[in-house]
């Protein structure tokens, strides 16, 4: 989603990062004083409170532009969700490090305050929005479609909520692998030696932080106990199959990471990218080790523009955003409400990779816990 010092979004940087803005000086290098921070928007905590949609637009598009962070082109369909959401509003959207991670992200909006290239909006991992939230850095902020997220994915304080997930799938290029594998323990055969790799490292990177995560559920652990996890990566080194290069689209097609340890929906979007380049990318979803998880949106409290924040997020869950996820291979929140009503992408829909059993998701105390074994245990594990 967008788990990042576990992401992320883990260091995208493609030609695809074109249709954005990407410089940081674009968002104002200065340390001026934000404009924003203490408007009527920011306070906000609804539409309702700025009375309604078409005054939270007008002040949006008075502000004319948006800072987020980290937000890759290739993920998620991140390249086509920035883009409709200029040419529907006018506004620009100014997307700083683009490659980067959520620690990145936290980082610059913990250390901007009252900057006018602070960030706007945040999209992390849970337990990077966690410590946001812990630091006080988030502002309550109900989007129209509040009511329909689930429970058990939202922070009932509206401090933030769950917009895009998937699962922890296995990636492979078929024409450089005689038999793909379909299992965690499949990938600590010796016909798999240099040939599997993660999308970062555990402790920048969300996908392989949770990848950690779902090789633990595969190797008799659990939300409570990561550590086998970290023991099978610890084994797949030993055996020589693990390769400590970041798996991109680039490392794929250059066949440096025929293997790939990362969301499904990232590696279904590989799939179809590669085509053309005579890559038959492969993804199946780890029958020994199922694990979904989502990204998070949340607004900065210290926000510069703080409507054209809230307004980003209300796109984010408009049937327009929801289902441009959706064409991202990715699972939106509403993704159940948009069936019920028929508002859903159906050919997008159907795209999706089958998984038999309802997710489970850890809590965040068991989150922040692994958070700590993972971060204490992966350099020894891996060296």
């Amino acid at each position: 989603m967008k788990a990042d010092h576990l992401s992320r979004r883990s260091r995208l940087l493609t030609a695809a990062a074109a249709v954005v803005t990407l410089s940081a000086a674009a968002t104002g290098c200065g340390s001026a004083p934000a404009q924003g921070s203490d408007s009527e928007a920011s306070k906000a905590r609804s539409a309702a409170d700025l009375g309604g949609m078409d005054k939270l637009v007008a002040a949006a598009k008075k502000e004319g532009e948006l800072n987020v962070y980290a937000l890759a082109p290739t993920w998620s369909n991140y390249g086509q969700m920035i883009k409709t959401f200029e040419k529907k509003y006018g506004i620009e959207v100014h997307n700083e490090d683009p490659g980067g991670s959520s620690q990145g992200a936290l980082n610059a909006a913990a250390k901007r305050k009252g900057q006018d290239r602070a960030v706007d909006a945040l999209d992390l991992g849970t337990a990077f929005m966690q410590q946001a939230k812990a630091k006080k850095l988030l502002a309550p902020y109900k989007v129209k479609g509040w009511d329909a997220i689930p429970d058990s994915q939202k922070q009932s304080d509206g401090s933030f909520m769950n917009n895009y997930g998937g699962y922890i799938s296995l990636g492979c290029d078929a024409k450089a692998v005689k038999k793909c594998p379909k299992s965690f323990k499949d990938l600590l055969k010796p016909e798999y030696k240099n040939k599997v790799a993660l999308n970062g490292n555990p402790n920048e990177s969300s996908s392989a932080f949770s990848s950690v995560i779902a090789a633990s559920l595969a190797n008799g652990g659990g939300f409570d106990d990561v550590q086998p996890g970290l023991d099978f990566f610890e084994k797949l080194k030993k055996s020589g199959n693990y390769v400590p290069v970041e798996s991109t689209k680039a490392t794929i097609q250059k066949g440096e990471t025929p293997i790939s340890i990362d969301w499904d929906y990232l590696n279904l979007g590989y799939g179809e990218e590669l085509k053309s380049k005579s890559v038959d990318w492969q993804v199946n979803v780890p029958t020994d080790g199922q694990y979904s998880q989502y990204y998070n949106q949340g607004v900065n409290k210290y926000a510069p523009h703080p409507a054209a924040a809230r307004l980003w997020l209300e796109f984010l869950y408009s049937p327009e955003g929801q289902n441009i996820w959706l064409r991202g291979y990715s699972r939106p929140a509403l993704l159940e409400k948009m069936t019920e009503d028929g508002t859903v992408d159906k050919k997008a829909a159907a795209k999706l990779p089958e998984v038999e059993g309802t997710p489970k998701f850890p809590t965040h105390a068991q989150e922040a816990e692994a958070q700590k074994t993972i971060s204490e245990g992966w350099g020894a594990a891996v060296s």
